[in-house]
């Protein structure tokens, strides 16, 4: 199956030879940890990442990629070496003026199935409307080059139209069927002779199916509310309903307001759908005070509401154009934490060289009564950039808790980013 994705890339390539433009970026980084097993020894890694983002443009047809290879460089895992295809299509902009079509391996923006998919999708946009469809498989673990072996058991299918020919709103509707084909997997079972014997188990495939619709209004600079609604059609439920708004007409002043209302997202046919289970409903409210140009204090609360319990939390905090800092409490039926953060970052030398420090202290417990337990962690870093198309950065992270006494990791990363526009002979 994965030599239909092959042969995406092998129609690009006369794309790519032919190319107006080439651009993207390349990263290789090296991150070090230590795992402990049982007998309490622990070993040192040192894991190596390789990314590629690469865009070959022509007119108004680009290819595009980005993938990723990870392995262990001392201490192998039993994964490695492991390749990831997260992008790999090819893109037609301005089809007939409206449209812009996309085949391959590609992004999906959801709220209910977002991620990749292997298939195609096509956006027109027309005077005040924009309509928006796909299909596709599912992509396979660990996003490997390979397709779906079972397109009507294992796809995604949907669409979104959009309004905004009307002044200041925004409206939506949309659409996604989501379903998964199951792995078969083997168990130990009684016979009849109560003998342990290996069966096979073979689940009926599951699915998301919800429609949703989206409103927004916003007065920029006055005030801006957004709204999401989503219904269930298997199971006949409203699945979540979301609200958020912002006031903005006060000088110095922001007055925000947030309010959701969450059904657990369960797959039809999945075991879970025959357990009991609450919805939660948030609300949580805002205001920030701007003293000056370079500082601005914040402070938020909100009660979340269980099938009968509630939980609280808030937050203070200052953020400035030099870090931020900021103090967390949550109380009642989700535990208790309390936690201190801090944060700076400050470029230098017309930003060439950005260190940066973070700092975070944090007490919690499950319930009133449980013992406290303490989290102490640390990072800091500096990001070198000496040219536009180059960067370093080396970051050192630290924790402590009950679990790990004292936890030290390390991350090197290197970033280069290319744009070329080609003569064509």
């Amino acid at each position: 199956m994965k030599k239909i994705l092959i042969l995406i890339f092998v129609m690009s390539l006369p794309l790519i030879s032919y190319s107006q433009n080439i651009n993207g970026r390349f990263s290789s980084s090296l991150y070090t940890f230590e795992r402990f097993d049982n007998a309490n020894t622990s070993e040192t890694y040192i894991r190596s990442f390789q990314s590629l983002y690469f865009n070959a443009n022509k007119n108004d047809i680009s290819i595009r990629t980005r993938l990723n290879f990870e392995t262990n460089l001392s201490g192998s895992l039993e994964s490695d070496p492991r390749l990831r295809f997260y992008n790999l299509y090819l893109e037609a902009r301005n089809v007939f003026d409206i449209a812009t079509l996309k085949i391959g391996r590609q992004p999906l923006y959801n709220s209910v199935a977002g991620g990749v998919f292997d298939g195609a999708s096509v956006k027109a946009k027309l005077s005040g409307v924009t309509v928006s469809g796909y299909y596709g498989g599912n992509v396979p673990a660990y996003q490997k080059l390979e397709l779906t072996d079972s397109w009507s058991e294992d796809y995604i299918l949907g669409g979104k139209i959009e309004l905004t020919a009307i002044e200041n709103f925004r409206l939506s509707a949309s659409y996604v069927d989501k379903n998964f084909k199951p792995v078969d997997y083997t168990a130990l079972r009684l016979d009849e002779n109560l003998d342990s014997v290996q069966v096979l188990i073979q689940k009926n495939s599951s699915q998301y199916k919800l429609i949703s619709g989206e409103a927004s209004y916003n007065l920029s600079g006055v005030f801006n509310i957004n709204s999401t609604y989503e219904y269930d059609l298997n199971f006949n439920t409203t699945s979540k309903f979301e609200v958020s708004g912002r006031y903005d007409n006060i000088e110095n002043v922001g007055i925000s307001l947030y309010y959701n209302f969450r059904e657990p997202k369960l797959r039809y046919n999945s075991i879970f759908s025959v357990f009991n289970f609450g919805n939660t409903q948030e609300i949580e409210g805002g205001i920030d005070y701007k003293i000056s140009d370079k500082f601005t204090v914040v402070g938020k609360f909100a009660n979340v509401t269980f099938e009968d319990e509630d939980s609280q939390r808030f937050t203070v905090g200052l953020n400035s154009n030099y870090g931020s800092v900021s103090y967390r409490k949550s109380m009642g039926y989700a535990g208790e934490l309390d936690a201190v953060s801090v944060y700076t970052a400050h470029s230098m030398l017309d930003g060439m060289i950005t260190p940066s420090i973070g700092l975070s202290y944090t007490t919690y417990k499950l319930s009133e009564n449980e013992e406290a337990q303490n989290l102490t962690s640390f990072l800091g870093g500096v990001n070198y950039r000496p040219f536009n198309t180059w960067s370093f950065d080396l970051q050192g992270q630290y924790f402590n808790n009950k679990i790990y006494s004292s936890d030290f990791r390390l991350l090197f990363k290197i970033n280069h980013w290319f744009n070329s526009n080609l003569e064509i002979l």
